[in-house]
């Protein structure tokens, strides 16, 4: 996900995207209804492929391919001059980076064990706990107790469980969290999107040491390359550019809510493309994050309109 992952991921309309529109301003057309959807399937899709490189280079590997290929879009659209920035808003920069590259580290290395419905599922709890953390009201309250039962609920914990795989994907819902609140900071700090096109080359440089050993240790060959690439275009490039354009018009509840088609398009994705099939308390579970990022994000949206 996100830039998201850069854009599925990104509920509470951080610095990087347009500011959504106000929760009554218009009706949202089937238009960017469908046009959410895109981008929510492609990101999925874009994992699915990647994951087909874990065995020659591993997630680290995919995500040092989309970490590139995500900078080699983002900054020459943006532009940004390095040599203005001062020490503080290179700080924010290089905490969105941080932000950034664990979340896709998490959530690639927790589709490596766990299986993509899984992994985002758990992922999408960062953007929910950005969101309740900042209310106390009793409404909020209850749909964090649902969320954590939801995660019980998918993970069942046992002896078969694979502990390491969940703690992955938690990995990668803190990060996602912090992404956001990141965000909003170079936000604040930077105009457009030259902070998130900044901090996704930060990112990608940072992943440079892992290439370099792959590629003396002839680990990358021409199939896992070419599925990165296929990786960093569908979950970054398109996501991206589609987000960019709703996110003009379409009521911040609304998009949060279309966001919480993400696990449900991943559990199919992965079924279709990787034969990864769920047990019904993975669905139940998956049913009740879902159904509390949606009540939470509708709720959301109301109250910035």
């Amino acid at each position: 996900m996100p830039v998201p992952e850069v854009g599925p991921a990104l509920p509470d309309g951080p610095g990087d995207k347009e500011v959504p529109a106000p929760g009554g301003a218009r009706r949202t057309s089937p238009r960017d209804i469908a046009l959410m959807l895109t981008a929510a399937t492609s990101t999925q899709v874009g994992a699915a492929w990647g994951s087909h490189a874990f065995g020659a280079i591993g997630p680290a590997g995919v995500v040092a391919v989309r970490q590139l290929v995500a900078s080699a879009v983002l900054l020459p659209l943006t532009r940004p001059d390095v040599r203005r920035l001062n020490r503080g808003q290179w700080m924010r920069v290089l905490w969105l980076a941080a932000m950034f590259a664990g979340m896709n580290l998490g959530l690639y290395a927790a589709v490596e064990r766990i299986g993509l419905g899984l992994a985002v599922t758990l992922e999408f709890l960062g953007p929910l706990a950005v969101a309740l953390l900042g209310s106390r009201s009793v409404r909020d309250l209850a749909l964090a107790v649902v969320a954590a039962v939801g995660v019980y609920v998918l993970v069942l914990p046992g002896p078969s469980s694979d502990l390491l795989g969940v703690a992955f994907g938690l990995a990668a819902a803190a990060c996602w969290g912090g992404y956001i609140l990141a965000n909003r900071s170079v936000g604040a700090a930077l105009p457009g999107v030259q902070g998130t096109a900044l901090a996704t080359a930060v990112s990608a440089t940072a992943y440079l040491p892992v290439l370099v050993w792959l590629s003396l240790t002839d680990r990358f060959t021409t199939a896992a390359f070419g599925f990165a690439v296929v990786a960093g275009v569908l979950s970054t490039v398109v996501p991206y550019t589609l987000d960019l354009l709703v996110l003009r018009r379409v009521p911040a509840g609304v998009f949060g809510i279309a966001m919480s088609a993400h696990p449900v398009l991943a559990a199919l994705v992965g079924m279709v493309l990787l034969g990864q099939l769920l047990a019904l308390h993975e669905w139940a579970g998956m049913a009740l994050i879902v159904a509390a990022n949606a009540v939470t994000m509708s709720g959301l949206g109301r109250r910035r309109g």
